[in-house]
């Protein structure tokens, strides 16, 4: 189990290298999505020279699809993040906030995408301003993928992992926190009953008494949340603090170099 551990730990560990034929596509399901995402009837402005999302346009893994969101030096902060699957049974995957360490963003997460879907990103800028980037992603399944480690994966929950390294002027850091992250949608393999939904909903990072990134999370993070993360070098240990809906509290104190 170690293993497995630092393997989903590693996945994510350098710069991935994603197709870039796989535009947005009109979608249905975001026109009758929009309003309760961000409170207006219209698209947001392409996100364009301000922010870029990366995604496979055909996910290896329906149950692990990486997504990194990056933007330019330069480019005005983000300051909350809306991602959104929108084929997925809970669209809306994860809303972030955003330290000014953390900028300009280099962010990484991995999603369950349940069929072939528009996957986007919704930023609020500093400068006041809204803007969309996105993918379409060819996935189905995700969201009802067995747990790779199975329903008594509870029992280690909260465990969690850092890797830091510098990367130029800024440090990188993967962050891991075991927990399968149950959707609602998965069966037990023995019982043939679905596993109850239990995710973790509420992740705050911080170092340095500043915040790096809080998330409010549902369904589509996958199992054994990674989150791969650029901001400003320092020595300070990272606290993470984690909440799951069943209320389960997880407090870690990490280091670069492995558990706290």
């Amino acid at each position: 189990m170690r293993l497995l551990f630092v393997a989903a730990v590693l996945m994510l560990s350098g710069p991935p290298v994603f197709a870039q034929d796989n535009p947005l596509q009109p979608s249905e399901t975001w026109e009758g999505l929009r309003y309760d995402v961000i409170l207006q009837d219209t698209d947001p402005p392409d996100a364009a020279g301000v922010m870029a999302l990366d995604a496979p346009a055909r996910a290896t893994n329906p149950a692990l699809v990486p997504v990194r969101i990056t933007q330019p030096e330069g480019a005005p902060a983000i300051r909350k993040l809306i991602v959104v699957v929108d084929e997925n049974p809970a669209p809306v995957a994860a809303t972030f906030t955003f330290g000014d360490s953390m900028m300009p963003l280099d962010f990484e997460i991995r999603l369950r995408v349940d069929a072939y879907s528009d996957l986007r990103a919704i930023a609020y800028l500093d400068d006041g301003r809204m803007v969309m980037a996105g993918r379409y992603v060819k996935a189905s399944g995700g969201c009802a993928a067995p747990a790779g480690s199975g329903p008594d994966a509870l029992a280690r929950a909260g465990e969690m992992r850092l890797k830091t390294i510098s990367e130029g002027d800024r440090q990188v850091s993967t962050l891991m926190i075991r927990h399968p992250n149950f959707s609602g949608f998965q069966r037990d393999q023995v019982t043939l009953l679905n596993i109850p939904a239990r995710f973790i909903d509420t992740l705050e990072v911080t170092q340095g008494g500043e915040s790096l990134f809080t998330m409010e999370g549902g369904i589509s993070i996958s199992e054994n949340p990674v989150f791969r993360f650029a901001h400003q070098p320092s020595q300070e240990p990272m606290k993470v603090h984690a909440t799951d809906i069943d209320g389960a509290v997880f407090d870690q104190v990490l280091s670069g170099g492995g558990t706290g």
